[in-house]
């Protein structure tokens, strides 16, 4: 294994706190099969409800199959974009100045546009400038920037549960849901000791008839739910920003968080 495929040895605290999404490219070099082990055998140590590890995934590398994510991918965020469904779902969580994100301490701040749209960012969610957008063909470069960061992705994974043991409705589909963001998460953090980042990749979940396709395109069989499909990779050195960008650091204060012994008594700091 070659010096840049090293783990880094980053602490369990330096990683909580380093662990971000990755909203640019990922350096184009394959990842090491090692790593890919590595990321699962992370996420298999996460606790599960009579450890059942109802978790099940797949690493997809190759080219042909990424492509086809990445069309689905790069379509359904132009679709969501042109039906104004994007902007309408999420408003709540869109920052659009430095004063408002550090007032509501959580959501994006969207730092990073194009000259063109920078005098129509506050009335981005008004049918009058989404249609504008529409015109000014935003969507499908929206659509066309994500799908290339998806097909110029080296590994994409794909998150899974077994049926036998996840059950909607019921504290077994709970049960499977939360252990599998806890492999999730392992997964996540152990991505910042192996110097790469990681991104959901959320839009094909936005349209049903997207999402079957999906579950097609990766032969997903009858007894396994698809749940989740991220991209992964090496993150570059000094690599540019998206056109369109945004931070999300914040975070809220204790006091909004916590309570201490019942939820009358916020903590204080």
């Amino acid at each position: 294994m070659s010096q840049s495929y090293q783990r880094r040895g980053v602490s369990l605290a330096d990683a909580i706190l380093q662990r971000k999404t990755t909203n640019g490219p990922f350096d184009p070099r394959p990842v090491d099969i090692d790593h890919q082990h590595a990321l699962i055998q992370a996420a298999e140590r996460a606790p599960s409800h009579f450890n059942s590890q109802p978790w099940r995934f797949v690493l997809i590398d190759d080219t042909t199959i990424r492509k086809r994510v990445a069309e689905i991918g790069g379509r359904t965020m132009q679709q969501l974009m042109e039906r104004g469904t994007f902007f309408e779902r999420y408003r709540k969580y869109f920052r659009f100045s430095k004063e408002e994100m550090e007032q509501k301490r959580s959501g994006i701040l969207i730092d990073q546009l194009p000259l063109a749209l920078r005098p129509f960012i506050k009335q981005v969610f008004s049918p009058t400038v989404q249609k504008l957008l529409s015109s000014l063909g935003v969507a499908r470069v929206l659509g066309e920037d994500n799908r290339k960061l998806i097909e110029g992705s080296p590994l994409l994974l794909a998150v899974l549960l077994d049926k036998d043991e996840y059950k909607p409705g019921e504290l077994s589909g709970f049960y499977c849901t939360l252990s599998m963001g806890m492999a999730v998460e392992h997964i996540w953090l152990t991505c910042v000791d192996l110097g790469m980042g990681m991104q959901f990749v959320s839009t094909p979940m936005e349209i049903p008839e997207a999402w079957s396709e999906l579950q097609e395109v990766l032969r997903v069989p009858p007894d396994l739910e698809l749940m989740a499909v991220y991209r992964l990779g090496y993150l570059p050195d000094g690599a540019a920003r998206p056109r369109i960008d945004w931070q999300s650091d914040q975070r809220k204060p204790l006091s909004e968080l916590v309570f201490r012994n019942t939820c009358a008594t916020p903590e204080q700091h």
